[in-house]
């Protein structure tokens, strides 16, 4: 969520650059940077832009497995021989040691 205190000119943002960082680093939360009094940038520090990559990354592998697993329940799903017969492939046997 974007508070109306993290709404600043570019001009303000290059004047005092030192000043931002340390605000960025402290609150971990994205700074609005505006031009003509217009949304054009968003500045966030590296350790919060990297965290909101990796809960993004989350969600697309959970919708991922989510639809699998609904494709699966539908019976839309191979055992491991159908699939690499499917592809041509021959199934290597399996002996049960280790």
């Amino acid at each position: 969520m974007i508070h109306l205190d993290d709404i600043h000119s570019l001009t303000d943002f290059a004047r005092n650059t030192k000043a931002f960082a340390k605000k960025l680093k402290k609150t971990g939360r994205p700074t609005i940077l505006t031009v003509n009094g217009r949304a054009e940038f968003v500045v966030q520090d590296a350790k919060s832009y990297q965290h909101l990559l990796d809960m993004s990354q989350y969600v697309e592998d959970r919708l991922k497995l989510d639809q699998a697993i609904d494709e699966m329940e539908a019976g839309r799903s191979h055992t491991e021989e159908e699939a690499m017969a499917m592809l041509g492939l021959k199934v290597a046997k399996k002996t049960g040691r280790k």
